[in-house]
């Protein structure tokens, strides 16, 4: 088999940026990253999101799944401001 054998061309999308990353459109694929910390650990969750972003990730997730989840998010983007 060879590779055109198996060859989609990226499907048109439209381009967004965030914070500073574009995505989709033509932009280049995006290092993204999703943290695995409880996220009500602000202290873990801001360590994790700093050890992936020097490993080279343009983007880092994390979950919001609770209240205390939600109320740490800010703490977290202070902490890596």
């Amino acid at each position: 088999m060879k590779f055109s054998d198996c060859y989609k061309p990226r499907k048109k999308t439209c381009q967004v940026n965030i914070g500073g990353v574009l995505v989709g459109g033509n932009a280049p694929v995006a290092i993204q990253s999703m943290t695995n910390t409880n996220t009500a650990d602000i202290d873990a969750t801001t360590l994790q999101v700093m050890q992936l972003a020097n490993a080279g990730s343009e983007l880092v997730r994390i979950t919001v799944n609770d209240a205390a989840a939600a109320a740490a998010v800010p703490a977290i983007r202070e902490a890596l401001d």
